[in-house]
């Protein structure tokens, strides 16, 4: 399969084509909030973000951050060639549970011991995400975790036929 033609970032966008491989941590200067269920649960200004080749931001929060109960174990684990082991959670906003809706990595590999302690969470099943003041869109596709803002462009690893890339 070939690598599909990456869009042009204008002027305050980045590609994610020029993500690396194996992807980079960084820390995330924006403020970032997670709504589920009508409730608030989380508002953070100590994220970090994940890049990966064609791949939108992955973003980790500080599990202490989150509201209490808002985060609730759950089965399932899957492992990343780079990061590691992860473990799964539900995740719980006002009366709403979606269930297997975040992860983390307890133990991850060298080079991501900044992720230890934080969590990701899919946008797709939460009321809304946010990066700063903008909204975040789910990664297409409902496998991977990356939040789509306008400060990034594409084509996503996701989109129907990118399997390969």
């Amino acid at each position: 399969m070939r690598r599909p033609r990456p869009i042009a970032p204008a002027a305050g966008q980045e590609s994610v084509w020029d993500y690396p491989r194996p992807p980079r941590i960084e820390p995330v200067a924006e403020r970032i909030t997670i709504h589920l269920g009508g409730d608030l649960i989380v508002d953070t200004r100590d994220a970090v973000r994940v890049l990966e080749t064609s791949h939108p931001p992955v973003y980790y929060l500080p599990i202490v951050d989150f509201v209490p109960g808002a985060l609730v174990d759950a089965p399932g684990t899957s492992f990343c060639e780079f990061k590691g082991a992860a473990r799964y959670f539900d995740v719980r906003g006002g009366d709403t549970l979606r269930q297997g809706a975040a992860w983390n990595y307890p133990h991850p590999a060298p080079g991501f011991e900044m992720l230890a302690d934080r969590v990701a969470v899919y946008a797709a099943p939460m009321d809304e995400c946010t990066v700063g003041d903008e909204v975040a869109v789910p990664q297409p596709g409902g496998f991977y975790g990356g939040w789509v803002t306008t400060s990034v462009v594409g084509p996503f690893k996701g989109v129907p036929g990118s399997q390969g890339w």
